[in-house]
């Protein structure tokens, strides 16, 4: 039996000429906890959906729980738990009912469907809104009930695509809560994609993928480590300044949260120039040295934030997802 939740090898795909993924090569080991990062369009979701057997990749390998995506496919999909983007219960179905149909698709035996069902909403806290309606249940509440139903076959790995989406601090909370639970106490492997950066700093190992290519594989602290310097982060008031500053450090440069950051080589000495030329530090409203974030990694190795392209039509999980694997034909 392999020790590896997720092999991949060489992994090529084209859509018609377009190159979405060249050569990635990845493994993820059993139980771990593994997020996958990219700008929309970068090739992220075409990996998950060659993962999921929703398509058929143009060349390499992908291995899923010791089964071959090509040759097993099958397997491959009773392995998977999958918690869409996009909401994907029944609202005409009770909560329960909801549990009862997963497993009859996913050909769960009928003598265990029923306490697999209860275990599911326990789970997640639920076992009290068995009998209503899925649609009188918050959008929290929905989701946790998503993750109880994709762990009633009892699944290896648990693919999360955007799991928290839309849902309000406590919400968020709550549902990391279950999903520490399950790689803890059942040993289930997490595969995230999401553009909440912070939610991966807590993964065993980061892969950032841009422009089909894996540009880093890493513990979250080695990538951070990775950059060796901080970072200057800067408020102005100038733009003329900004400009001038936006033109001499070019792809080392950009903008969140109302502040300039700037991967200079030598940080003091920028802020030293900065407070010494009166031309310059007058337009400065506040500065400071920071250590890098996953974020701040992210952006130095894509040069973009997460959201600046338009998502390939052929790069959505759940609408092919819902279609292609919660039937297991």
């Amino acid at each position: 039996m392999t020790d590896a939740a997720i092999e991949v090898v060489d992994l090529r795909h084209s859509y018609g000429s377009v190159e979405a993924l060249r050569g990635v090569s990845l493994s993820v080991p059993l139980g771990s906890f593994f997020a996958l990062l990219g700008p929309n369009g970068a090739g992220k979701t075409t990996l998950v959906h060659a993962l999921c057997t929703l398509l058929r990749p143009s060349s390499g390998h992908v291995g899923v729980a010791g089964h071959d995506v090509r040759t097993a496919p099958r397997e491959v999909r009773r392995s998977l738990g999958l918690v869409f983007q996009e909401p994907s219960l029944d609202d005409r179905l009770t909560v329960f009912e909801n549990l009862i149909f997963h497993g009859r698709l996913y050909q769960v035996p009928r003598r265990r469907r029923s306490a697999r069902a209860w275990a599911a909403l326990e789970l997640v806290e639920l076992t009290d809104w068995a009998n209503a309606t899925a649609a009188t249940l918050s959008r929290g509440m929905k989701r946790r009930l998503e993750i109880g139903r994709a762990m009633l076959h009892e699944p290896s790995l648990l693919v999360l695509d955007e799991p928290t989406t839309g849902l309000d601090v406590q919400s968020r909370r709550r549902i990391w809560e279950y999903l520490a639970r399950l790689q803890r106490d059942y040993g289930v492997t997490l595969l995230l994609t999401t553009h909440q950066i912070a939610e991966a700093e807590g993964a065993d190992t980061v892969a950032i993928i841009d422009q089909g290519e894996l540009q880093a594989l890493d513990s979250p602290a080695a990538l951070r480590q990775r950059m060796g310097r901080k970072l200057v982060s800067l408020r102005l008031t100038d733009e003329g300044l900004e400009r001038r500053l936006a033109e001499r450090f070019a792809e080392r440069c950009w903008q969140r949260g109302g502040a300039i950051w700037i991967d200079a080589d030598q940080p003091e000495a920028l802020l030293h120039e900065l407070l010494t030329d009166e031309a310059s530090w007058t337009g400065v409203e506040g500065l400071e040295l920071v250590d890098p974030s996953l974020e701040e990694v992210f952006v130095a190795l894509t040069g973009r934030d997460l959201r600046d392209q338009a998502a390939d039509p052929k790069e959505r999980l759940h609408g092919a997802a819902r279609a292609g694997v919660e039937h297991t034909r």
